[in-house]
């Protein structure tokens, strides 16, 4: 099957098989910020953008993304450094290995919530799973981060 997709900006046109997951396309395409933790859609580490719209990449077949834009961390690199950086200060890094679809949905909610509550931001994230942190030093920075003004 053909498909064609805007990758980070990028055109991209390719002959996928019908059920690759977009996952398993972006992974395949280079893009490793995309990580699988759970293969059940419950870990949050697969998360990118579809026409701005973050999604769970392996449970999304890569032929429902032709057409469309698809934004992955590698495409945010600026935003994704700048909280990343908040993450560390607040000593959230641990092992890093949930942080890139944790700074995908945090990245995606400073732009679609105002002045979110704990509450909010808890329930925005709460399919990105952690195993190292216990989540008390993300939340302070994603606050922090959230409280800038301007634009992400």
């Amino acid at each position: 099957m053909k498909i064609k997709v805007w990758v980070n900006g990028k055109l991209v046109q390719d002959d996928i098989a019908p059920d690759m997951t977009l996952f398993n396309y972006l992974r395949d395409k280079g893009y490793k910020s995309v990580k699988c933790g759970c293969d059940t859609s419950n870990c949050g580490l697969c998360t990118v953008w579809v026409e701005e719209k973050a999604v769970l990449s392996c449970s999304v077949l890569a032929m429902r993304v032709d057409g469309k834009h698809v934004t992955t961390l590698e495409g945010l690199q600026d935003e994704a450094e700048a909280f990343g950086m908040m993450l560390a200060s607040e000593g959230a890094e641990q092992c890093g290995y949930c942080s890139p679809g944790l700074i995908m949905n945090v990245l995606r909610m400073k732009r679609e919530l105002k002045n979110p509550t704990d509450e909010e931001i808890k329930a925005y994230l709460s399919g990105n799973l952690c195993r190292c942190t216990g989540y008390m030093g993300q939340l302070r920075a994603i606050k922090k981060y959230m409280s800038q003004n301007g634009e992400a």
